[in-house]
């Protein structure tokens, strides 16, 4: 997987963990992620949380004759941060043929709940 020039090192986002229906990644709230007042911006969560789903549906299947595509994500944002990193725990909870659903918690170093998000990641065949 290329990042070098993606939304992945854009916003910052690093990879912790990739697991058998389970992903960690991270993501600094700073200049790159802020909205325009200065606090974490709900794009950027919404960002995090459909990688952390897609990355984790391509760990599922077999990337040299499907791939994955979002296809539809929401996000509740419950709680505000400035500064710091914000952690996404992304785990499968439907894990299908054709599509899998993804719940994401967005959490900030003191494990309080900042995004709670779920993800519909479609499996389509290669061409």
């Amino acid at each position: 997987m290329n990042v070098s020039q993606s939304l992945i090192a854009t916003l910052g986002m690093e990879m912790v963990e990739i697991g058998e229906g389970r992903v960690i990644m991270t993501m600094p709230v700073d200049e790159r992620t802020h909205q325009p007042f200065g606090f974490l911006h709900g794009g950027a969560s919404v960002a995090l949380a459909e990688t952390a789903a897609s990355v984790g549906t391509a760990a599922l299947i077999d990337t040299e004759k499907e791939a994955c595509f979002g296809l539809e994500i929401n996000a509740n944002h419950i709680k505000a941060k400035k500064e710091g990193t914000v952690t996404a725990i992304a785990t499968v909870a439907h894990r299908g043929r054709t599509t899998m659903v993804w719940e994401i918690r967005i959490e900030d170093e003191q494990q309080q709940l900042i995004c709670l998000s779920r993800c519909t990641v479609a499996v389509v065949a290669k061409k």
